[in-house]
C-alpha cells in the first residue's frame, strides 16, 4: 500500500500554520472533556471540576510530554539545538514523559479538591485512551513512528521510511492503546470498583499493548535495540507501567476484601 499522501499543515492562514498533529491533540481533549460530563452525577464532580482537571492535565501532557520526549529518547540533539524542544508540531512527545505530567496534575488537583489521588486518577483513566488514540494518528499522518518492513497486505510504503512496505505501527497502537484500551476502561468502571483498580487496568493495559506494538516497530535510531536484539526503550519504560498496574489491582481488590 502507498501511504495517503495528507498534508501534515491542515491550515495555512498567512504566516500561521495548523498542524494535524496540534489538532489530533485538540481532538482528544475534546473527546475528553464530553465522555467526562458523562461520569459526573455517578462520581458526584461538577462539570467545572472536569474542565479544571482536563486543563491541568493538558498542561501535563504538553509539558511532561515534550520533556520526557528530550530526556528519553533525543537528549544529545536537543542540547545541540535548544529551540528544537518548542518545535512540538514537528512531533516529538514521550507517552512516558506525559504520563508522569499527568500525574503531576492529579496529585495537585486531588490536593486542591481534597480527594485522594487514585479518586481522581480512576475517574479520568478511562478518558485517557481518547487522547492516546487520536495522537496516534497524528504520529500516522506525520511518517513518523514507523514499523518494521514486513509483506503484511495492509504494509504501507511511507515517503520518509525508504522505498519497502512497512508496518503501520502507529495505526495498532491507535486501535489497542486507544480504541480497545478505551473500551476495555469503560466498561471496566460502568460499575462500582475499588480504588486504585481502574488506574491499575489503565497502566497494564497500555504497558502491554505498548510492548507488544514495540515488536514490530522500529526502535529509537539513538538508541537502537538495548538488549537481545529486541528490547527497545519503549519496552523498557512500559515493563514498570505493567508492574505498578498489576500491583495496584492486586492491593485494591485486597483492601475491598
Amino acid at each position: 500500500m502507498i501511504y495517503p499522501q495528507i498534508d501534515p499543515v491542515a491550515l495555512s492562514l498567512g504566516p500561521l500554520q495548523i498542524h494535524w498533529y496540534g489538532l489530533m491533540y485538540l481532538f482528544g481533549f475534546v473527546g475528553a472533556w464530553f465522555l467526562g460530563r458523562l461520569r459526573t452525577e455517578r462520581y458526584g464532580w461538577t462539570v467545572t471540576e472536569v474542565e479544571d482537571l482536563l486543563f491541568y492535565g493538558a498542561i501535563g501532557v504538553i509539558v511532561g510530554g515534550r520533556l520526557g520526549y528530550v530526556l528519553f529518547y533525543d537528549l544529545p540533539a536537543n542540547l545541540a539545538h535548544p529551540l528544537n524542544v518548542l518545535k512540538v508540531w514537528q512531533g516529538g512527545m514521550s507517552f512516558h514523559g506525559g504520563l508522569i505530567g499527568v500525574l503531576t496534575a492529579f496529585w495537585w488537583f486531588a490536593k486542591k479538591t481534597n480527594r485522594s489521588f487514585f479518586t481522581v486518577s480512576d475517574f479520568i483513566a478511562p478518558l485517557v485512551p481518547i487522547g492516546l488514540l487520536t495522537g496516534r494518528i497524528g504520529n500516522f499522518i506525520n511518517s513518523e513512528l514507523w514499523g518494521k518492513v514486513s509483506d503484511v497486505p495492509w504494509a504501507i510504503v511511507f515517503p520518509n521510511g525508504g522505498p519497502l512496505a512497512r508496518h503501520p505501527s502507529q495505526l495498532y497502537e491507535a486501535v489497542l492503546e486507544g480504541l480497545v484500551l478505551f473500551i476495555i476502561l469503560w466498561l471496566y468502571s460502568a460499575k462500582s470498583k475499588p480504588v486504585g483498580a481502574i488506574s491499575g487496568l489503565f497502566l497494564l493495559g497500555y504497558g502491554t499493548f505498548r510492548f507488544l506494538v514495540e515488536f514490530v516497530r522500529i526502535p529509537d535510531p539513538q538508541y537502537g535495540y538495548l538488549a537481545f536484539n529486541w528490547l527497545t526503550m519503549g519496552q523498557v519504560l512500559s515493563l514498570p507501567m505493567i508492574v505498578i498496574g498489576l500491583y495496584l489491582i492486586g492491593r485494591a481488590y485486597q483492601k475491598a476484601s
